[in-house]
This record gives C-alpha cells, structure tokens and sequence, in this order.
C-alpha cells in the first residue's frame, strides 16, 4: 500500500480543491492587501502535511511556512520531504541562540540560512520552506548585496586559478591544506577545493588549463568526491561579511507571489517582540567602544512583520484565525491513545472498519510494518488495516474522507524525533588520526631495531634514481633510512607521557633481549588466557530459544528508534544466547547511547527462557538507576525486579536473598555485594556487567569463578586497557555502538577559569530554557560554601547538595527530587558520575578538572546532552601552567573529542597517557613502557599465533587455512617509486598515503586507493603508478615464499625464505614455483648462493625494464 493513494485521496477532496483555487487568483489586485486570506480550520496531526504538499504540487507560487517553534517545524519539515521531492522542501532556521553573542552563532545554521537565500535567488523551481518567529527575527543581506557577492561556476567556464583564488581571497576565504569548514579552501594542482556558505558539502573544481573540467562536491572527513554538478554559486560568510550593509526583513527577501502560511500570528507577533525586547536590552549593555549595528537595522519588529505580512496572500492554519479571513473548514480528530493495548488497538480499527473507514498504519521502516504483521498474527481475530512505509508525525482520523491513518510510533509510544541537515558535524572525525600522526622528533619503535626518533621523510639518491625513505634517528649519530614499503615495522611510541624511552644504539643486542624477554613474558600470560578460554570453549552453556512474541513487542515499545548499531549489537548477543557455547561478549557504546536497552532486551531473552539474571554495577546510585529504568521498561510483562545496595536495610536484603535462591526473582540489580558467598541464585543463565570500567580485577576473577558457563555480557562506555586487549586478542566477542541516537546534539565544552560571572550566566541560562544544571566539586568540607556562592549568584535557583556521606535514603530522596524537577541545581561530590540519568539537565560544571582522571571526566560529561536539547559542559581549571602534564593532555583529550560516540577513542588515548602496565595480569610491570603500547601489540599477537600453532594446535584445529610463510619482505629497486612533490605536496599527507598504501592487503582495496588518489590529486603520475605496482609484487612475492625482491640493472632477483627448514619448501606454493622454473626455463632461473647468513636459494628473471614487466613476468606463477 503506497503513500502516494493517501495523497491523491487529499488531491482530490474539495477542500483542497477550493484551497488551491484560492491560492491561484492571479487577477491583479488594487492594492497588496486584496491577495486572498484563508483560514484552514480543524486540521490536526499530520492531516496538514498531504494538504499542504497537495496544494503545493498543483502551484507555481513558493510557500513559506511558519510554525511555533523549531522543534514543530522541523517535524512537519520531515513530513514534507517524505510526501515531495526533498530538494524542494528547505529548512530556515535562526542563526544564533541570543542577540549580539555573535560568538555563539552556530555554523550549522549559517549554512542552512545562507543555502535558503541562495535558493530564492538562484530563480530555480518554487521551493516550500519551513521556518519558526526566532528565524524571521533576524534580517537578512539584500537581494542585490547577495547577488553582487556570488561567484558562478559552471562546467567548461573559460576561468583562471589565479582569478578564482583572488576572488576567494576577496570573500575573506582563507587557504589551508585541507578543507574541513565553510569559508575555507585549497588549491592543489590542477584542483580547487572551496566550502561555500551555500552548501552543506564543500566543493571540488578541477580544471584543464583554464577550463573548468568537471565540478563535484565531496566529503569533508573522508575528502573523497560524492557527486557531479553542473554548476555552483560560491557565498561568502552572509551573516558577518556584510555587517556595513543595510539589511532586510526575510519576508522583503522572498518573492511576491509567496504565500505564507502560518500556525498562530498572534504567538509569532508577541514572540518576535519578546526578541525583539531581549535584543533591545542587550543592545544598552553592550560597549560604547566599538561601533555595533542597533537593534532596528539587525532585526524585525512584529510591527514591520504584520505590515509585511498583508502585503502576500496568507492561509492560518491555527485553531483561532488573527486576521479577518475566509474560512475553509476540515473535520480531523487526532489519533487515539491506547496505552500500548492491543485489543483496543484492535478494536478500534474494526469498529472504524465497520463505519467504511479505510485503515492505515504508517511505519518508520519495513521492519516495524513487520512487527504489526506478527503482532497482529498471534492475535486470532481478522484486523483490518494496511501498513504504509512513510514516518509520520502525528496521526489523525479524518471523518470526510473516512480515513484513519496511525502512526507507529504512537502506538509504542515511541519518541519520535526529528532530522535535521546538518553537514557540519562530520567535523570532529579528523582530530582522531591526529593523535597517530608523526611530526618529527616523535618517538618511534622499529620492531627489529628498537626505539629511535622520527626525523621526517627524506628523498634520497639510488643509482641517479631519486626515492623517498623515512629516517630514523638513533643513539647519539646513527640514522636508519626504512623504505616505504616496511612502513608496518615502525609504529609512534606510546608509553608513559613526558618521560623520553631509552633510545638504542643500532645494532646492539639490548633490544632483541627485551624483545625476546618480552616474549617470553607474554606467552606466559597469555597462556592462561588461551586455557581458560579454551575451557569455556568446551563447555556446553545453555541454548536459548529463538525470540517469542513478547520479546518482539517489548522491542517494538522501546521509546526511542534503534540504531543501526543497536540493532547489530542486539542480534549478536541474541545469537550468541542461542548458540550453545556460553557468551562472553563486550559491549563498547558511549554515555548515553543506548546500552541499557540492549543489556535490557538480552535479559528479558534469558528470563522468558526461565533463567535468572544478575546486573553488576559499580554504585549505590547506579543500581537504583537501574532498578528504575528496567522496572519501567519491563512493567507490562511478567518479570520481577529487585535490587541489593547500601540503601538497603538488612531486613529488605534478607527477603530480597531468600526470593533469589526461591526463583521468585528474576533480575536482580546490585553491587559488589552481588559476588558474595551468600548470594545463591537458583538458576543464574545470564551476567550483565555494566559500568566494568570501574570494577578490579579480584571483583572480575570471582565473577568467572561463579560459573564456568553462564553467558556474561559487559557493557562499558571507555573500556580499560585489559578488557579491551582481552577482546583484540579474541577472547571475547566485542561489539561496539558507535552512533549517537538521532537528535542528539554534541556536547559543547569549555574549559574555563573559576570565574564567578561565567558561572552565573551559564547557569541562568539553563535554567531560562527550563533545564538543570549539575555542579560537581568534589571535596566535602567546602561543599557547602560552594552551594551558597550558586545561590548567591543566582537568587531564584533552588539548590540542593548530595555527597556520599549522607545517609542512604536522604541521598536516595535527593537524587528523585533532582530526576523529577524539584530544584535547579545539584551541587554534589563525583556520586553522580556513573549513571544518573536526568534528561532535563544538561549543563555541568566540573570543578578542579584537572585532578580526575579521563574516563571520569568522560562520564561525568556524559551526565548531560541525553536528550533533543544542546548540551554544555564546563571544566573549571587553573591556569594551564599550574597544571601537571597529564592534566593539561587529558583536558585537551576531552576538547578534542566533544563528539559523540568518541568513548572508545579516549579509552585508546587513556592507554597513552597513564601507559599500560601489563594488560593480562595483575603484574603493572613496564614492558609497555620500554617498548612502547603498539610494538606489545606486536609480539603478543606473534605470541598467541606461535601458541595457536604448538600447544594449542588441537583447539585451533578449525583454521587451517593457508599459511602465510614469509612474515615480512623487503624490496629494493631503482624505479622511482614515490609521491612526487608536486603530486602531494603536505608531507603529512604524504606520510599518511604511505602508511594506508602499506595496510591494503587485496586488490579491491588497491583500486579503491587508487580512485580516492585521482579523485584528490588528480591523474597518477608514473611513479605512483609504478609504486602502487610494486604492491602487488609484494603480494605476489609472499605468495610464493620470496622473503626480499631486488630489482636493479634490469634484473630481478628474489630470495627465498632463509631458514632452510621451514615447512614452506614442503608446501604446495613451492611446489607450484618449481613447476614453473622447470615448464620455463627461459624465462626464469633458480639458484644457489652463497651469503653471509649462509647458503640462500634465489630466483632470477632477466630483461625487467619496469615494474609492469616485473609484475608480468611474476603473475603466471601463482596463476
């Protein structure tokens, strides 16, 4: 059943009829005020979307359309771009949060604004666009200023580069490498980037002389093209550029056939001069110094606005009707509730049936359709509906058309949510691979010569034959020169911060000891491991059965829609449940994105199966959180919830026990208590570790001695260093949540002074936009003194204090109060870190920042930001320089990573700055610190692979796939094999294109590679072509046991594996090469030699001109 019978149902209805008729009068009229004012009346729901988009598929004219607020018309926004073309449906949002605070603009909705201006100029096809009073407050450039700034490129325009980059220069763009943001752009060759303000995606001209040959737009974080277009308007920054210019209401801007609908004029009226009042205010206390614009040249009054307004022809859409207007009525009711009850769910669509309504259910995707089918299935009685695929936001019934058309998420009572555009946010992307970028003078390991120093990328000379090579700098005058292609032998040392690692001399032996002692170390611990893994391995856990129909309908009640990797991290541990070795299974997913849900449905999975459940968490707070959100998730099913924690008395906990060991409890929530010998269960199928970060290792080592096979899941939002090695290793499965719920925006953080003024205007205006605010300061002595300066500062703000000292059940009456709104502002010690959960607040202060560690900060952070609302968050320090090292990195870990989903990362780089002592046991002895986290990495893989082989040859049985013999291969030639300077010119870059080059395992993955070159630096030159050839001799050559290739004088020669009793000379690959020698014995020739390291077996071909030829003349061997 197709969305499209719905809306030909509205086309041809006579309201809608008489509507456009209306709208479409053209005869001139005697003055503006004559265009027609109509008055729709008695639309609800989304019953408004098909009418308007009805109406405007049958108009020539634009519409503007202005709701409430913005969170309204973002809806109806989404419902519009479902029903019509999304490129006709435009979003016009404000530009900041309050006047004259130009600094809190906000670059997202820049783009929109200037994206929308340009649209209306660029006389392109009618356009409806969406909008709220905030975004017609503000005035916009004129049409002439506008026009006399743009910049127009099309295909094959005859343009100079020197012309275009004067030009962008002019528009105050300013020129970088890389462009990552609006008003930036670079020129590279023959290829010109540039972010204009009027797209959400920067472009990419690339030219041909001086012809523009193709224009496409690209991504910022990947850098690589997305589509063609055929031509662009470059804008410079519209909001501050022209601030000399004289400005003009929005609705002078648009066309004068636009017709404008709006919700409510007299709420649009008293908003705009509320704003307009507020502006007004700011304006008397800004400083006389500097020259700023008045309020009267930057913004509208609702004065201007409704004299505006009567000059385009207006439909009201409201209940009440503010200007004298015919009325067209309709007779919509909204969508009924059901309270998630599926027998009046179903009764009402039958009754509705048997009145002649027709019955739809819209759905957000094919799988929710699908869940009303089997929902509906179970159920013995014909229901009458059909399900359409279009996410609706509000349903209606409709009594003309005798239509009832639901939404799901209504039903579920589901938060139904928003998407705005927003190219903007792909930003933070790049700050990762920062932190494993080499600058010079970096520390690095070379895993066979030890710890040296970076010292860039150097070209230097081969037989007249220029090739680049990366120094190494070691001991006091040693320097190393590594090829590109052993790039994978060196990795950025990562130990302790600030201290310097023992640099070694080349060629001495103290490093192969380490190593080798390393080793032996490693095997040990890792040993263990493999055994109590191997154990588990065996051991028969219980197999759960496949989901019944409750599980579907507590899935489909989740409030929230489920990731994409929510919905993966689900259905892993589902079918882990279901096979019958026992689970062990790490789930990684930041604050707030949704872990609880997952560990929420696995649980239910195990108790419909009759087992019981045990959630371990690190705090009081945390476990009575807990006991909150599963009891209200699971009140509609047939489950028992109880919980064990300080705020317990011992009574309570007795009789808690005593249901336990009965069966009469089916989840329990507690804490470490949970471990203690006198917790029996009488049937424990399932272990949910949450918070694990926080547990030690002894908690951990009981938890595995509780039971061999129970299925254990553990959540985390910054794994430690050991779980994290632990599920690298493969000793356990890992699944990880990296993207954010929609409608979450990043947390804003600053790092600030203790500045009481900041304090008090961060704080009022949380509380201006009806939210909490949490304060943490850690020490319980002054805790108070601190509550009294916040009351000080802000007068009308309710404060409360909590702190872990407080009795338990004033403590647990506290932290209700504060969930359900009672005061403002929570003052309190780090108690809040793990887990409360209040939606409403969303600003945070940390005081003395500087004295947590990064995972706390991390939490703490993610205290605030859980709902549709911008967050902020606020790290109190001293000044940088009374910091210790470790502060100031971990401070400047957290700005760098405001963005969602970035806990795994600053796990990663916790790991750098406290080091990572020994992952695998309880010893922190320093292996790491002397060889640097990568290169432990290294040899511990190297020694679970060695213990795979010998001792645990049996357990591993499974994967006998085809060995790779030779572990590592050098080439050497005297073909140019390099990036040419003039091809990429940031060394950076460079270095990053040889790293990635020397990862590609497959040829996919190389010609991939290769379009993402020329699509960034335009056509190969020949020595990249030859460089990327000599990949594939790489691969070639460790197909068939060659351990370095020289290609030099028109020869190449090719070693083989040196150790004479490899299992490689009895191999089926050495086989193949041996037939080959002998079916050609022109072409190549095997021999001995005798070397330095003793007797080697080679392989010569003669004439090789190129590294084409040498890739020819090798491909028939492994054919």
């Amino acid at each position: 059943m197709s969305k499209s019978h719905l809306s030909q149902t509205y086309a041809q209805t006579l309201q809608t009829q008489n509507l456009q008729i209306a709208i479409a009068k053209n005869q001139p009229f005697n003055s503006a005020q004559d265009k027609p004012k109509l008055h729709l009346k008695g639309l609800v729901g989304s019953s408004l979307s098909f009418i308007i988009s009805e109406t405007f598929k049958q108009s020539v004219a634009p519409f503007l359309l202005v709701f409430n607020d913005k969170e309204e018309a973002a809806f109806y926004l989404n419902d519009l771009e479902l029903l019509l073309n999304d490129k006709d449906v435009l979003f016009y949002p404000g530009s900041y949060r309050r006047p004259y605070q130009i600094e809190e603009t906000d670059n997202a909705n820049v783009l929109l604004r200037a994206e929308v201006l340009n649209r209306i100029n660029s006389r392109k096809k009618p356009a409806i666009i969406v909008t709220y009073p905030d975004a017609l407050f503000e005035k916009v450039v004129t049409r002439k200023e506008l026009e006399r700034n743009t910049l127009k490129i099309s295909l094959n325009d005859n343009l100079s580069i020197d012309f275009v980059n004067e030009v962008l220069f002019e528009y105050q763009f300013k020129r970088v490498d890389f462009v990552t943001e609006p008003g930036e752009f670079s020129v590279r060759g023959g290829i010109v980037d540039v972010f204009s303000f009027s797209h959400d995606e920067p472009y990419r001209i690339e030219f041909f002389g001086d012809e523009v040959d193709s224009i496409r737009t690209f991504d910022v974080e990947t850098q690589l093209s997305t589509e063609q277009i055929k031509k662009i308007s470059i804008i410079p920054n519209v909001e501050n550029k022209f601030l000399e210019e004289s400005r003009e209401s929005f609705l002078k801007y648009i066309a004068s056939k636009t017709i404008v609908f709006t919700k409510n004029a007299d709420l649009l009226f008293s908003r705009i001069d509320d704003f307009f009042g507020k502006a007004e205010d700011a304006f008397k206390t800004l400083s006389k110094d500097i020259k700023h614009a008045s309020p009267n040249e930057l913004f509208c009054n609702s004065e201007l606005l409704k004299r505006q307004l009567l000059e385009y022809t207006l439909v009201e859409f409201g209940t009440s009707s503010y200007f004298n207007s015919e009325t067209i009525q309709f007779n919509t009711s909204p969508q009924p509730s059901f309270n998630k009850q599926f027998d009046l769910l179903i009764e009402n669509l039958n009754a509705s049936h048997d009145k002649g309504y027709t019955n739809y259910i819209a759905c957000v995707s094919e799988q929710q359709a699908k869940r009303f089918h089997d929902i509906f299935e179970d159920v013995e009685q014909d229901v009458h509906y059909k399900t359409i695929v279009l996410s609706l936001f509000q349903g209606f019934i409709d009594h003309d058309n005798k239509i009832t058309c639901y939404t799901d998420h209504q039903i579920f009572e589901r938060y139904h949510k928003f998407h705005l555009k927003n190219g903007y946010a792909k930003k933070q992307a790049i700050t990762l691979k920062e932190l494993t970028n080499l600058d010079i003078g970096d520390y690095v390991t070379h895993i066979d010569h030890g710890i040296g120093r970076f010292g860039g990328l150097q070209k230097i000379d081969v037989e007249g034959k220029k090739q680049e090579a990366i120094k190494l700098i070691y001991g006091e005058r040693d320097v190393l020169y590594l090829s590109i292609h052993s790039l994978h032998k060196i990795t950025k040392f990562n130990g302790k911060d600030g201290k310097p690692p023992k640099i070694y001399k080349l060629g001495s032996n103290a490093w192969k000891t380490l190593k080798q002692k390393t080793k032996s170390r490693v095997k040990e611990i890792a040993f263990n491991l493999i055994q109590v893994y191997a154990k588990r391995k065996l051991e028969k856990g219980y197999q759960y059965k496949p989901d019944s129909y409750m599980q579907l309908e507590l899935e489909a009640s989740f409030l929230y829609e489920d990731t994409p990797d929510q919905m993966s991290s689900t259905a892993d541990i589902k079918a882990d449940m279901e096979s019958e070795r026992p689970m062990d299974r790490l789930v990684c997913g930041d604050v707030g994105f949704g872990k609880t849900e997952v560990a929420i449905r696995a649980a239910f999975k195990a108790v419909d199966n009759g087992k019981q459940v045990a959630v371990l968490v690190p705090t009081t707070i945390l476990a009575y959180q807990h006991y909150r959100t599963f009891t209200e998730r699971l009140k509609d099913f047939p489950v028992t919830v109880d919980y064990v924690n300080r705020f317990r008395t011992a009574k309570e906990k007795r009789e808690t026990l005593e249901s336990l060991e009965n069966g009469h409890v089916d989840i329990i929530i507690g804490t470490h208590q949970l471990v203690n010998k006198n917790v029996k269960f009488k049937d424990l199928g399932l272990l949910i570790v949450d918070e694990e970060q926080k547990f030690g290792v002894a908690v951990k080592e009981k938890l595995k001695t509780l039971k061999d096979n129970v299925d254990v899941l553990t959540l985390t939002a910054t794994p430690i260093p050991r779980t994290l090695q632990f599920s690298l290793m493969a000793a356990r499965d890992l699944s990880v949540i990296t993207t954010p719920p929609p409608n979450r925006y990043p947390i804003e953080s600053h790092v600030v002074r203790f500045n009481e003024e900041t304090i008090r205007d961060a704080i009022t205006y949380e509380i201006q936009r009806g939210g909490q605010v949490f304060f943490i300061h850690n020490r319980i002595e002054n805790i108070k003194e601190v509550a009294g300066m916040i009351q000080r500062l802000v007068p009308d703000a309710k404060v409360g204090v909590g702190h872990g000292q407080l009795d338990g059940k004033k403590l647990e009456n506290l932290m209700l109060s504060f969930m359900n709104g009672e005061f403002d502002v929570l003052v309190s010690t780090t108690i809040v870190e793990s887990g409360l959960d209040v939606p409403n607040a969303n600003t945070i202060f940390i005081n003395n920042a500087n004295n947590f560690g990064l995972s706390d900060l991390h939490q703490m952070r993610g205290r605030v930001g859980r709902s549709n609302k911008k967050a902020f968050c606020y790290f109190i320090t001293p000044e940088y320089s009374a910091m210790t090292d470790d502060a100031r990195k971990r401070i400047t870990a957290l700005e760098q990573f405001s963005e969602l989903g970035s806990g795994f990362n600053i796990a990663m780089k916790d790991l750098e700055i406290r080091g990572a002592g020994d992952l695998l046991g309880g010893e922190q002895s320093g292996f790491i610190n002397d060889i640097g986290f990568d290169t432990y990495q290294k040899i511990l893989n190297e020694a679970i692979e060695e213990l795979k082989e010998n001792e645990f040859k049996d357990l591993y049985q499974d994967e006998g796939v085809d060995k790779e013999y030779v572990k590592d291969i050098t080439i050497d030639s005297d073909f140019e094999l390099l990036f040419p300077d003039d091809y990429v010119n940031n060394i950076t870059e460079r270095l990053n294109l040889y790293t990635q080059l020397n990862t590609i395992k497959t040829e996919e993955e190389l010609q991939v590679f290769e379009n993402q070159l020329i699509d960034r630096f335009g056509e190969l030159p020949k020595q990249v072509v030859d460089l990327l050839n000599s990949v594939r001799i790489k691969w070639i050559a460790t197909k068939i046991g060659l351990e370095k290739v020289i290609m030099k004088h028109g020869k190449l020669v090719g070693y083989f594996i040196n150790d004479q009793q490899s299992a490689f000379y009895q191999s089926h690959g050495f086989t193949k090469v041996l037939q080959f020698v002998q079916t050609h014995p022109n072409a190549a020739k095997m021999k001995e030699k005798q070397t330095r390291g003793g007797l080697r077996l080679l392989l010569t071909f003669e004439n090789i001109k190129s590294v084409k030829q040498a890739l020819v003349v090798l491909q028939p061997i492994v054919a």
